[in-house]
């Protein structure tokens, strides 16, 4: 509920700090005096960031189990699956969160968590990563998972994916009004026309990537906590920093698109900016650094 709370009050926050500065540049009476209701277009940008952010939260779960045909271990069918609920559930008590499913999908070394509540999550590891790593080394993965969910670092990522939302229908429509009246003069009528269409689609797309880059930057940020996480909780950074390496030598295990930005390992981006996890050889170095 306090991260409920706090996106509703970062996205009420975002407009009203809008709304003074184009009330400050006298934007606001330019734009208002044209036809441009600024109230109702806060309140449907609140409610784009709002609901599509939070939706995309609510189904990541079985969204996931679809998506990658993970197998959630109701009852262990052998010593390795026995290990593996075990492993989650000592990992989880240290870490002071339910237990949360197990899962196991076919494909190349990886692991992902997800769910919207901190008690009602899933942890899945693919069969390629138990078969390349000792013991220690997916002890540590999984550790490195569960910390994203003590984290609360799925609630996380979609607070900050509502805000740029919020922040990317705003202004495109702003913008987009603007030069639909002051470029293309749309007469008498206080209808936006195709200018006003045109500049909304571009300014999406410009505003769309500035906001990938900032949702990729948060995303690296978590990794780096999240490793941290699995340190404390194993008690050691070495099982972490061993597991890393060997990711490190491999191709990362591909994901659904839209669940990338949650394996324990992605393939890099465009460029830096747009990677949603950061080099191997920052994070082993990031957790080397560890007291």
């Amino acid at each position: 509920m306090k991260r409920i709370f706090l996106f509703l009050a970062t996205n009420l926050a975002v407009m009203l700090v809008m709304s003074l500065v184009l009330s400050l540049f006298g934007v606001n009476r330019y734009l208002t005096a044209n036809g441009l209701n600024l109230t109702s277009l806060m309140g449907f940008s609140l409610v784009v960031g709002f609901v599509g952010a939070f939706f995309s939260l609510l189904i990541s779960k079985p969204m996931a189990k679809w998506s990658t045909g993970a197998r959630v271990i109701d009852a262990p069918s052998s010593s390795t699956e026995l290990w593996l609920v075990s492993t989650v559930k000592t990992l989880a008590e240290r870490a002071g969160i339910a237990t949360p499913e197990v899962a196991v999908y076919q494909g190349e070394a990886n692991a992902f968590a997800t769910g919207a509540f901190k008690n009602s999550a899933l942890v899945a590891v693919s069969t390629g990563l138990l078969e390349s790593m000792n013991k220690e080394e997916i002890e540590a993965v999984l550790g490195h998972e569960i910390a994203h969910i003590a984290n609360g670092d799925m609630v996380t990522m979609a607070l900050i994916q509502g805000v740029v939302n919020t922040f990317v229908v705003f202004l495109a429509r702003v913008v987009g009004y603007a030069i639909d009246k002051a470029v293309f003069r749309n007469g008498d009528n206080d209808r936006p026309g195709i200018g006003y269409m045109v500049t909304v689609f571009v300014c999406e797309m410009i505003f769309g990537i500035a906001a990938s880059m900032i949702v990729a930057w948060f995303s690296r940020q978590r990794e780096f906590r999240a490793d941290a996480g699995s340190a404390k909780l194993l008690g050691n950074q070495l099982p972490m920093i061993h597991a890393l390496a060997r990711l490190g030598g491999m191709a990362p295990g591909e994901l659904p698109k839209s669940m990338a930005a949650a394996g324990i390992n992605d393939k890099p981006g465009w460029g830096a900016l747009f990677s949603t996890h950061p080099p191997m050889e920052q994070r082993i170095a990031a957790l080397q650094n560890l007291k």
